[in-house]
């Protein structure tokens, strides 16, 4: 399906997995976050309205207190994401500001987005941002996000989490980046005839059954289940969505209308 459509995206949502900004031992891949980082920077400059959705922050808090395991506790998680979260936004703010450009925070709980004055509130931020020609970078408040606590409900993972916030913002483009490539028939690792599916206009029954709860990377969290409930929300909120996997350029290629990952159509009757 053509998608010279995407070349043309105004409002773009990336999100990009903790297995993809992090080695296997927490350590932040610098690299490929600065490269990352550049392209966020290019598209500001090309007077498009962009936001972050980066992962990592508990696999970071767990590498600098010199913890090798995911935590075993909802206590262990808030305190993990308290120390990850500042030490990745350093990295951001001095990576944006080698390109002039400035980062912002915005930490959320799905409750914001449920209560219809926080959720405007929220929005405006959003929106004052752009006009400060800010790059947000959003992620979950993992510190109070859980169901024990203050009764703050989680969103699940930072895929639902850009959608939601595509949603809120208005986004034309939602772009989910992780270690796989798209939608498959089925698992490709486990079966090597597994095909990649290039284009889904409607989601049903059967292709929610391709999708597969498990993670494949140590830090990661979100399988294919949780992209495409993601890709739901999107769709529905009249937002294009492509699933595809970190690699040098993928953003542009995308951008540039190249058959890149999977490409999700809006559902411009469901808005």
């Amino acid at each position: 399906m053509d998608r010279s459509c995407l070349k043309h995206k105004k409002r773009i949502v990336i999100k990009v997995g903790s297995s993809s900004i992090t080695h296997e031992n927490g350590d932040l891949y610098l690299s490929r976050i600065e490269k990352l980082v550049r392209v966020l920077c290019d598209l500001r400059a090309q007077g498009k309205d962009v936001v972050l959705v980066s992962s990592g922050a508990i696999a970071c808090g767990r590498r600098a207190l010199h913890i090798g395991r995911r935590p075993e506790s909802t206590a262990e998680k808030q305190a993990f994401a308290a120390v990850g979260q500042a030490r990745l936004m350093m990295v951001y703010q001095r990576l944006f500001s080698e390109y002039n450009m400035v980062a912002s925070q915005i930490l959320l709980t799905k409750n914001i987005m449920r209560e219809k004055h926080a959720r405007e509130n929220a929005r405006n931020t959003f929106l004052e941002l752009f006009a400060l020609q800010s790059i947000p970078i959003v992620n979950e408040n993992d510190t109070i996000s859980t169901h024990e606590l203050l009764e703050v409900e989680s969103f699940g993972d930072n895929d639902q989490l850009a959608s939601t916030v595509g949603s809120l913002i208005g986004a034309d483009l939602i772009i989910l980046l992780s270690d796989i490539e798209g939608l498959y028939t089925d698992n490709p690792k486990t079966n090597p005839k597994a095909q990649l599916i290039r284009h889904v206009s409607h989601i049903d029954q059967t292709l929610l059954n391709m999708g597969t709860n498990e993670s494949s990377s140590n830090v990661g969290t979100g399988g294919m289940s949780a992209k495409l409930v993601a890709a739901q929300i999107a769709m529905d909120a009249g937002a294009d969505l492509v699933i595809a996997k970190f690699e040098e350029g993928i953003v542009t290629r995308i951008l540039q209308g190249q058959q890149a990952g999977t490409y999700f159509c809006a559902n411009k009757e469901k808005v």
